[in-house]
């Protein structure tokens, strides 16, 4: 895994600057809500705004990136987000950083759906090993995310976006110079080809249960920050070893995990034992008992890195659709999950309380395991089906 060409690195690199933006923000959600006299949900309202432009995106990156190639659509990613990522720092009322972060979701949708593709085309071992290098940058990503938000957001809180900008500005010249020119695949993507994968069911199960399964994961990393009453530093310490966490046991583990179950009982267990942490959550957040929530929180990241990088997997193979169709089509499902969760998850607590919000994103979770097992035999099935 390794003995890689130094374009896998350096795409893998300026994913986890990709990356390290979904959870800058954690460590000065509360910095933000008392600057910019925002309520936790208008706040979250920064993840919301991010992955619905995200998920809507995804839909047209293929049809991007099969004209004008992966390299020139990385580079157009990583620009626009060094933009608005510039911007967000800029901002003067919550409204105007919520526009922002959308414009930055449209960004992250042409670099995020790329880069994925990119690396299975240059890199030597396949697909399988792409994708857990893909995976780590993933994990890495969010470990670092969290922890640049916080050394930059005790400072000032507008000090982590202006850091983006520079690490994505980064990334930019380090594409620029390692990663060859890709050629351009021999049919274009239409605009309607992602939804048409979707027409597989392996493909549709796959990504219906990442949609449920996304709602707990953005649950725990949008909603956590409100109810630690820690400050930048210790948020920032809590996602960081969140974040190690899912990148050890999606880059370690979750093939292990996979060849001993299966990909499927895989996933079902690991789902079905984030439903427990996040019952586990509701439990400790009725108590009080923030010690609870930090090593549960924690924890997550291992059921989270395992699923991640089988549901990644899932959708890769389980049709024959190209890869970056497939991947454009199931991100988009997928995506709208992280899109619900935060503002969801901020308005429950805001109407009932914090276990409350735990136990909507456990029953999500439930549902995700639920639709796994309904779909288990499409998702063996590699024939594609029409609409």
């Amino acid at each position: 895994m390794l003995k890689q060409p130094k374009a896998v690195w350096a795409v893998a690199f300026a994913s986890v600057f990709a990356f390290m933006g979904i959870g800058l923000v954690d460590p000065i959600l509360p910095a933000i809500a008392e600057n910019l006299r925002a309520t936790p949900s208008e706040v979250s309202l920064l993840f919301t705004s991010y992955f619905l432009v995200t998920a809507i995106a995804m839909l047209v990156t293929g049809f991007v990136s099969s004209r004008i190639g992966g390299k020139k659509t990385l580079l157009l990613g990583l620009t626009i987000i060094v933009a608005f990522s510039a911007l967000s720092g800029l901002s003067g009322t919550v409204g105007e950083l919520v526009g922002f972060r959308a414009g930055w979701g449209l960004g992250n949708a042409l670099f995020v759906a790329t880069s994925l593709a990119v690396m299975v085309g240059v890199a030597s071992g396949g697909a399988a090993t792409a994708i857990i290098l893909y995976e780590a940058a993933l994990g890495l990503g969010l470990s670092l995310g969290p922890l640049m938000g916080a050394l930059l957001g005790a400072w000032q809180w507008r000090a982590p976006f202006f850091g983006t900008a520079t690490a994505m500005a980064i990334a930019f010249i380090l594409l620029l110079l390692m990663l060859p020119k890709t050629p351009l695949p021999a049919a274009k993507t239409r605009l309607r080809d992602p939804l048409q994968a979707l027409g597989h069911k392996g493909l549709r199960t796959t990504a219906g249960s990442a949609l449920f399964y996304n709602y707990g994961f953005f649950t725990i990393l949008a909603f956590v920050p409100f109810i630690l009453g820690f400050n930048a530093y210790g948020i920032g310490a809590v996602f960081f070893g969140w974040g190690v966490a899912v990148a050890i046991f999606s880059v370690f583990v979750a093939p292990a995990v996979q060849r001993r179950f299966g990909p499927t009982r895989a996933l079902m267990g690991s789902l079905l034992g984030l439903m427990v942490i996040l019952v586990g959550l509701a439990l400790a957040a009725a108590g009080h008992s923030v010690t609870t929530i930090v090593v549960l929180t924690v924890i997550s990241g291992a059921l989270l890195g395992i699923n991640n990088t089988l549901f990644t997997e899932m959708a890769m193979s389980v049709s024959d659709s190209p890869r970056p169709v497939a991947s454009a089509g199931y991100n988009f499902i997928r995506w709208m999950g992280g899109a619900l969760a935060p503002f969801a998850a901020t308005r429950i607590a805001e109407h009932f309380n914090a276990s409350a919000t735990f136990y909507v994103a456990a029953a999500m979770v439930l549902v995700s395991a639920v639709i796994i097992f309904g779909g288990r035999k499409f998702l063996t099935a590699h024939e594609p089906e029409g609409v």
